[in-house]
């Protein structure tokens, strides 16, 4: 292993380039030039660079003073120019790994970074991918790159995979205290890659390979797919037989042992758990191996804006209306609460069969000001105003957002469909919730009143 830059990063004298500077990778940059180190942000975007080059950020966990104060420090150095890999010790990858239509990994931007790196390369760099892939990724995409380079990976460079757990919009959780996972391909590899993370990152955890490492972060959101995909078919089914699942759930969450409580949705969004899932099966059916969980889960989870369209029929119906004609508001049209980012967002989903039933819809979301449609149409965020939501046949709570004034809503709204119990305590006949039964009696109404009473009396 080489000394010289273990003892560049122990001093920290290393400089550490991130390439990609989005969700995941600003995040880190900026972690790393808060630790001492000099940092250089790669992107190919020239927009995000000027923009952090004026010191304002476009990632919603990073405030824009603390950019302002390291590039003005010249701790954080954003650039275009890949030509200053020559000038850094280590390098984490940071870009995306979307999914083709045919869900199979779009892997293209990792091999761009690795292109660029090995124009650039030299001796004793220190090389961590960060994207989220398949098992096998970092030895068959990155080492047998450099090997046809005739370099060998633990002598002339050094190669880990770390897996991201970025959760936009977390208070408590965010890069510095989120335990980190990271595999090296060979021993001293693992030595630096621990070496350096752990130096501004509070709890590194090393494993024994790159492909453990890299399963990690698969077997983390594939688990909350399955889950969430129980949950969403428990939800229509408890529909069906007039159940309300919220209810269940939360009464099952009391149990202290062998359950944890996951809640329907409108669907799933995000650059993970929609897509992690899916590269693990990918991957699987080249071993003649097939994830029926993650295909079943993948289904139910993908046809959820289908169902809460179909809610929608069925409620609007009740009060002898159709969706044809109808006019909607749709309430955030982020993939969850308190973020701007609508990546595989559900939202857009259910814009887009109102939009083809019929329906003439608005949205509003505090965090998106605009969004492409379909049809490759610019559609913008309308004002809120509580007062003027009776113009609206029907409002459709898609994302959570806990800007929003939910009791003003339902004291001032016709219709109310409610995909994310986030009018929970609100009990009015106006609002109608998915994975819930639509009453018709009004002394039901009084008895789940009686009921919500009494679980507050109580303190449940």
């Amino acid at each position: 292993m080489s000394s010289k830059l273990k003892e560049r990063i122990q001093l920290k004298k290393a400089t550490v380039g991130v390439i990609g500077l989005g969700y995941v990778g600003l995040p880190l940059a900026v972690e790393f030039a808060k630790g001492g180190y000099k940092v250089i942000g790669f992107d190919i975007n020239d927009r995000k660079i000027h923009t952090l080059l004026e010191g304002k950020s476009y990632v919603l966990d990073v405030p824009s003073e603390e950019v302002k104060t390291l590039v003005e420090n010249k701790q954080l150095i954003p650039t275009t120019d890949f030509s200053k890999i020559l000038e850094i010790d280590a390098v984490s990858i940071c870009v995306p790994t979307p999914l083709r239509k045919t869900k199979d990994p779009d892997i293209s931007y990792i091999i761009d970074a690795i292109s660029r790196i090995k124009k650039y390369f030299h001796k004793d760099l220190l090389i961590i991918l960060e994207s989220t892939t398949y098992p096998g990724t970092t030895e068959e995409l990155i080492q047998k790159e450099f090997e046809k380079m005739g370099y060998v990976v633990g002598k002339d460079y050094y190669l880990c995979y770390s897996p991201e757990r970025v959760d936009p919009g977390n208070k408590k959780y965010n890069t510095k205290n989120t335990p980190k996972v990271i595999g090296g391909v060979t021993r001293q590899c693992l030595e630096l890659g621990y070496l350096l993370y752990s130096s501004v990152i509070d709890t590194v955890i090393p494993v024994s390979s790159t492909k453990v490492a890299e399963m990690v972060k698969l077997l983390e959101n594939t688990f909350r797919a399955v889950n969430i995909g129980l949950v969403n078919e428990l939800a229509m089914m408890c529909d069906r037989m007039g159940i309300d699942i919220w209810e269940v759930v939360d009464a099952a969450a009391t149990k202290p042992f062998g359950f944890m409580p996951f809640y329907p949705g409108p669907g799933i969004g995000g650059h993970c758990i929609p897509l992690d899932p899916q590269y693990l099966s990918w991957k699987a059916k080249t071993y003649d191996f097939y994830n029926k969980f993650i295909e079943l889960a993948s289904d139910i989870n993908g046809n959820m804006p289908r169902y809460v369209v179909m809610k929608i029929n069925e409620v609007l119906n009740r009060h002898k209306k159709c969706v044809n004609g109808a006019y909607i508001l749709i309430l955030g049209m982020a993939y969850k609460k308190d973020v701007d980012d609508i990546r595989e967002s559900p939202s857009l989903e259910i814009y887009k069969l109102l939009k083809e039933q019929g329906a003439l819809v608005e949205y509003n979301d505090p965090y998106v000001e605009e969004f492409i449609d379909e049809n490759n149409n610019k559609v913008k965020s309308v004002e809120l105003n509580y007062s003027d939501l009776q113009k609206y046949d029907s409002i459709i709570l898609c994302t959570d957002h806990s800007c929003y004034d939910y009791k003003a809503i339902a004291n001032n709204a016709n219709i109310i469909i409610d995909t994310r119990n986030a009018f929970r305590g609100i009990i009015k006949e106006n609002i109608y919730k998915i994975g819930a039964p639509t009453y018709d009696n009004i002394d039901i109404y009084e008895y789940i009143k009686e009921i919500a009473s009494t679980k507050e009396r109580m303190g449940i």
